[in-house]
């Protein structure tokens, strides 16, 4: 199965010039704990997490009006092509370490993001499967474990 399977296609994107207000506010209001920093067409720039902004913004004592998401953002983040297996996503994650990445297509354009949680959602879902194709098989051993 690839990324582009899974992954979530509803961006929530983010100037690099807006303020770490405005983008803590998005992160609330769209309940997500990162952001995708691009320009409304393109290759993404960086990714702000909830993280960023907790450490690079309120323990650095930096104004939130006046600190752009450019200046805290992760930059050039490590991004995935739509046609990527999940294993091979998994394993930059494990690399990174980082549990988003960004989607792209075959001219390097945004498209979507992938998160361990959707790939641990997958998992989950697909184990599912097999404890009910073995609890088909053999009922009675299964009811006692």
């Amino acid at each position: 199965m690839s990324v582009g399977q899974i992954c979530v296609r509803q961006l929530d994107i983010i100037s690099p010039l807006d303020s770490i207000r405005t983008a803590a506010a998005r992160l609330r209001d769209h309940m997500v704990g990162s952001l995708i920093v691009a320009e409304p067409v393109g290759a993404p720039m960086g990714i702000l997490t909830d993280r960023d902004i907790a450490v690079r913004v309120v323990a650095a004592g930096l104004d939130p009006d006046e600190t752009n998401v450019q200046e805290v953002m992760t930059k050039a983040p490590r991004v995935v092509r739509e046609d990527t297996p999940i294993e091979a996503a998994l394993e930059q994650m494990r690399a990174g370490p980082h549990r988003r990445l960004p989607v792209v297509d075959d001219k390097g354009e945004l498209v979507g993001v992938i998160s361990l949680d959707d790939i641990l959602d997958l998992l989950a879902e697909e184990f599912n499967l097999i404890g009910e194709l073995l609890r088909r098989e053999n009922p009675t051993k299964l009811s006692a474990v």
